[in-house]
């Protein structure tokens, strides 16, 4: 019995391992965001001050391991069976929740989630227990530490609101004070504000972390514990910490013309990271330690069942090792240099919050757009109170400087202000949870206080504003949505293996592997897409020659994909092959979100190729024919699939024949202006167009083919509709085809007789 404990706590630790891999991936998005979004510094020196973060504050997090232990559940009422089976449920919904976050690229929080799957494993287990027992489901609340709970719940939905309310705020107030222009003004304030920032950070990582971390039972010289002596020369520290930043801070920019805001930045990103370790880990490693200790103390008990040996034990004080808090802090620092899907939960982050405008990453919502309507009339009609000479200087302050690198994809996408701002404010906000035992969502937390900056910053524009708060509650919306799922799945979880015993534990790692190695070949797909979408795309590096392949690869794609679709479509529907049919349409989809992403990007591709005007209008057509042919496609595919998915009667042999022709002519069409292409063949176009001729008059034939079929009373109305409609656009995209082709030409001929005059 003791073997197959001893292997489920390893299965635990294992568990943990991955659960420390797929939430370092979530939550790296709270200290990078901010480094990254400003490009305050090189990667490698980012990751080093944020590696540097983790592994100190992984020190503190001792403290916070209590809430795995007692912090939901009263453990002295369940025995060590029932207490392994919550922690197990636990780990598995973790692993599998993150895991499917982070391959969508969503940050959720890691935190809720640890605790509604702790809540919802112990509410199931009680469940059972209570039931067994013959009891009233009233005693629940005998298991269930619902105070503790209740607190934790509501200090994490109330740090939504406070973080945005005071980032929003303090970053108002920092814009006021050095605007967009702050290079003249940190002359002479920066080392106050640098030191002011840094002291804060200081106060509240350091002072305020150190109790309940690993180092506050230390005791000092005269005997006095290191947390006690903290807490009594506050003033002192906070005093001697301002000057001798302040000093410091002038001094590296006197001697070396160190940038202020860089180093602000880079410490609270070294901040941020200490503070999420500190108060995170317990989230990834809480749960399996309280299973060690559990079954430390079930060894130890000389022999005692597992289903007789009540958890008393876990409602004490536990020590964490301190190399066990280093080694989960390692393996922290491996999966943020490393994780892929770290950079993509972060990337959301920074769409979301970018002071230039681009391709929004959501689609606007009714609610988003009645907010910005209601915002809108409301700021209006503040200003009318102000007299207008204030309003004027105010905006002033609001006003972005001029930059030439708003084409520029490695600019950055927001100030190393706002970068500073969001840094302190959430590593205050985190710390003073941490040093009140409450575990706040750092995610919740940074991202909230992010949104708060840049709504103070005004990079929600009337043109961006619906997307960005649309994308807002999308992550919220998300975030709720973490809570019920993690809840329900893990009470599942812990419902069945209470019910179906040992077996249901392996049953359920494996559902777990196959569920991470799942998302993962779904994210490696998505990103060997976006590498491959990439190829084509045009930069402001690219030389003339290279704008020229890569239009003639977007050109070629568009093609190509269209030929596909269109012979496959025709060929499946003739068939009535619905599931190949349905493959048409997702390669259908895929062209439409292809060409709708080309033509939202439009101008900052126009802007980074030649100054030359023609060569960007003719670039503005090549998209336009490459999106109008997507769309024939749509309409063309789209009632083709509901005839055979609603089960209408198949076109009669005549037509069969008719298409099956057509769709051999359509395919040497493409695959010759394909080749004209690839081979620059301009002059050959007129052949093209010749060829395209000839399939218009076969059309021709082949509606007057199909009048006679009405006449003649051979087909229904549905039939005769359907058929047209599949004739109007097979025209339309072959008149678009031939447009594509020659805006491509003329954009090719401009770029080469630009590039000879330069």
């Amino acid at each position: 019995m003791e073997n197959i404990y001893l292997i489920i706590v390893v299965i635990l630790f294992a568990l943990a391992i991955s659960d420390l891999v797929v939430g370092v991936s979530n939550d790296a998005v709270n200290f990078l965001n901010s480094a990254f979004g400003s490009k305050a510094a090189p990667k490698w020196l980012i990751f080093l001050m944020a590696g540097l973060g983790v592994l100190i504050g992984a020190t503190f997090s001792s403290g916070m391991m209590e809430v795995a232990r007692k912090g939901i559940f009263h453990p002295d009422m369940f025995v060590f069976s029932e207490i392994i089976v919550i922690f197990l449920a636990v780990m598995i919904t973790d692993v599998i929740l993150l895991d499917m976050f982070n391959t969508f690229g969503m940050p959720t929080s890691t935190t809720v989630s640890i605790v509604f799957e702790l809540l919802g494993s112990a509410v199931a287990v009680s469940v059972v227990k209570i039931k067994q027992l013959g009891g009233s489901l009233a005693g629940l609340s005998d298991y269930i530490n619902s105070e503790k709970a209740l607190a934790i719940i509501t200090g994490i939905l109330l740090s939504v609101l406070i973080a945005f309310t005071i980032g929003a705020l303090v970053q108002y107030i920092a814009r006021l004070i050095f605007s967009f222009n702050y290079r003249r003004n940190m002359k002479y304030f920066g080392s106050l504000f640098g030191g002011f920032a840094i002291t804060a950070i200081t106060y509240f990582i350091l002072i305020k972390g150190i109790s309940g971390s690993a180092f506050a039972e230390i005791r000092i010289s005269n005997g006095e514990k290191l947390s006690e002596w903290v807490t009594t020369h506050t003033g002192v520290l906070l005093l001697y910490s301002f000057i001798i930043w302040t000093i410091i801070i002038q001094l590296l920019k006197w001697l070396f013309n160190i940038k202020i805001l860089k180093l602000t930045v880079l410490i609270g990103t070294f901040a941020l990271a200490m503070a999420f370790a500190g108060n995170d880990l317990v989230n990834f490693i809480g749960v399996p330690l309280a299973g060690f200790s559990s079954f430390k103390a079930w060894a130890g008990s000389g022999g005692v069942a597992p289903d007789a040996f009540t958890m008393e034990m876990l409602a004490g004080k536990v020590s964490t090792p301190t190399f066990m808090l280093l080694i989960a802090g390692l393996v922290m620092i491996i999966t943020l240099i490393f994780s892929k899907k770290a950079q993509s939960v972060v990337n959301t982050s920074v769409d979301l919050s970018r002071q230039a405008e681009g391709t929004e990453r959501f689609n606007s919502s009714m609610i988003a757009r009645v907010i910005v309507r209601n915002s809108s009339w409301l700021h209006n009609n503040i200003e009318k109170i102000f007299p207008d000479s204030l309003i004027k200087k105010v905006n002033s302050r609001f006003t972005p400087v001029d930059s030439n690198d708003s084409a520029n994809p490695d600019a950055p996408s927001f100030d190393k202000i706002r970068a500073t701002v969001n840094l302190v404010v959430a590593s205050i906000l985190i710390s003073i949870g941490t040093s009140l035992k409450l575990p706040l969502s750092t995610t919740y937390v940074t991202f909230m206080v992010a949104m708060g900056t840049s709504l103070s910053d005004r990079a929600w524009g009337r043109d961006s504003a619906v997307y960005r708060i649309s994308g807002v509650f999308a992550v919220i919306g998300g975030w709720f949505l973490t809570a019920i799922i993690a809840f329900s799945v893990a009470a599942i979880v812990a419902w069945i293996i209470s019910i179906g015993g040992m077996i249901m534990i392996f049953v359920f790692v494996a559902v777990a592997i196959f569920m991470v190695i799942r998302t993962h070949m779904i994210f490696k797909k998505r990103n060997a897409q976006e590498i491959v979408d990439e190829d084509d795309t045009i930069t402001e590096k690219d030389e003339t020659e290279k704008v020229m392949e890569k239009c003639r690869k977007q050109v070629v794609k568009s093609i190509s994909l269209a030929n596909k679709i269109y012979s496959e479509s025709i060929d499946n529907f003739l068939i009535e092959e619905r599931a190949k049919l349905k493959e048409s349409l997702s390669l259908k989809d895929n062209l439409n979100k292809k060409s709708k992403k080309q033509k939202d990007k439009v101008l900052n591709t126009i802007s980074k190729i030649e100054k030359n005007v023609d060569s960007g209008h003719f670039y503005v057509q090549v998209v336009d024919y490459q999106r109008e042919m997507a769309h024939s496609l749509n309409f063309l595919v789209e009632p083709l699939f509901e005839h055979i998915n609603n089960n209408h009667k198949p076109f009669i042999q005549s037509q069969i024949d008719e298409f099956t022709n057509l769709k051999l002519e359509i395919d040497k069409f493409f695959n010759f202006a394909t080749e004209l292409v690839k081979g620059n063949k301009f002059n050959q176009i007129t052949d093209l167009i010749k060829q395209r001729d000839e399939i218009l008059v076969k059309l021709e034939k082949m509606e007057i083919a199909q009048i006679k079929r009405i006449k003649a009373r051979e087909i229904n109305t549905r039939n005769s509709v359907l058929f047209f409609n599949t004739i109007s656009e097979t025209k339309n995209m072959l008149l678009h085809a031939i447009n594509l082709l020659k805006a491509h030409r003329d954009f090719i001929l401009v770029t080469q007789k630009a590039a000879k005059q330069t």
